[in-house]
């Protein structure tokens, strides 16, 4: 049960390392393709989706965490 859970942390601790990756400091998703936002403005669609991706994958991670604690080791 120890494999599948660090199996799943492998696979949660990549997609969480993409998602912050996507998400740009304080522009717009269109700074990734050259745009320029002056200023800062609600998250919106896309990138309000993937803020709260983001953070479904971080408490996932985190309870994968604990419970691979917590579960007896595999002789």
């Amino acid at each position: 049960m120890v494999n599948y859970l660090r199996i799943a942390q492998m696979i949660v601790s990549a997609a969480l390392i993409v998602a912050v990756l996507l998400q740009t400091k304080g522009t717009g998703l269109g700074g990734i393709f050259g745009g320029e936002a002056g200023i800062y403005k609600s998250r919106r669609g896309v990138e309000k989706t993937l803020f709260q991706i983001t953070i479904l994958l971080a408490v996932v991670f985190f309870a994968i965490s604990l419970a691979a604690v917590a579960l007896p080791p595999e002789a």
